[in-house]
């Protein structure tokens, strides 16, 4: 695996991605690697405008790539179901979902439309919903991968199901933290459910270390310490967009990928370098709390899984 790199991935001819937030950083990245290596690659993103230039940006690199764009804004669970109904109208199976989309460390606590804290609303409950609503395409799918981007940040991160929306106590990076955490232990608790129930996927994660996106200024922003610093040590310590989406290409698309897996960088802590198979902390295997955290889910997006499984 070390030194995998997107001249690694096999042709992608015949299979169709969705993948979340692809207008720019890791998600273009990704978008534009499987659009390179032969997929139907169907964009998606809350910014029309972006969404049109980054399909151009890919075509003039790729003239005949079959990509294209659709509006998902993951801050409202209605436009979640509009663009799984679309879909489910105009393709009859999906081969690769890559939950992709995310915002980190919102200096104040803002929420999305349907009231939801907004890490944990646009990064976990919108992706657990957008799955669930994709599960009949899925699971007619050829051999169907899921893939969840967590982070580094995991490792810090806590399920708090005394204050899962931050209601009492807004800190910026620990309700990133506990979303990204929701990502591994979803991306987790999927396969388990899978394997039991028949559904035939491949549910696995990633992570792209410290890979220099537009997340931090659109997060915290400029001003915060931790962007300062980190700006400082960037030479050392990060790798470009490109280099980060690896990890998810790696567990999208390799036929080394195993089921329940997560990818990341291969140095220095995990912040750069090529993928291989990265640390999960304890808190991210809890099976009791993953089953715990799928049944709030399940209440708090009104989805049921069991329910798009039958509908298959």
């Amino acid at each position: 695996m070390s030194g995998w790199s997107t001249a690694d991935i096999p042709s992608q001819i015949g299979r169709t991605a969705v993948i979340t937030g692809a207008t720019g950083g890791l998600g273009y990245e990704t978008a534009l690697a499987l659009a390179g290596a032969g997929a139907t690659v169907v964009l998606t993103g809350r910014n029309d405008a972006k969404g049109k230039d980054a399909l151009a940006r890919i075509r003039a690199q790729y003239p005949n790539a079959d990509v294209s764009y659709e509006t998902l804004d993951l801050a409202s669970l209605a436009s979640v179901a509009d663009f799984a109904g679309r879909f489910a109208i105009s393709r009859p199976s999906l081969d690769l979902l890559i939950n992709n989309a995310g915002v980190m460390a919102l200096p104040k606590r803002r929420t999305t439309q349907g009231g939801f804290e907004m890490q944990l609303g646009i990064n976990y409950l919108s992706h657990y919903a957008l799955t669930a609503r994709l599960l009949p395409q899925l699971r007619r799918g050829r051999k169907p991968r899921v893939v969840n981007l967590s982070s580094l940040a995991h490792r810090s991160g806590a399920i708090d199901f005394k204050d899962l929306q931050s209601q009492q106590s807004y800190r910026p990076w620990r309700a990133y933290c506990q979303s990204k955490l929701a990502m591994l232990i979803f991306a987790l608790e999927l396969q388990r459910r899978s394997d039991a129930a028949g559904w035939g996927l491949m549910s696995n994660a990633a992570h792209p270390g410290y890979a220099r996106t537009e997340l931090i200024p659109n997060g915290p922003g400029t001003a915060s310490l931790s962007w300062r610093l980190g700006r400082l040590l960037q030479p050392f310590v990060s790798h470009s967009a490109a280099a980060g989406a690896l990890p998810t290409l790696f567990a999208a698309t390799s036929p080394d990928a195993k089921p329940g897996g997560y990818y990341g960088p291969n140095r220095f802590y995990e912040m750069k370098g090529p993928p291989v198979e990265a640390k999960i902390m304890p808190q991210a295997k809890d099976a009791a709390v993953a089953a715990m955290l799928w049944e709030i889910s399940a209440t708090l997006t009104g989805v049921s899984f069991d329910q798009f499984a039958a509908a298959a």
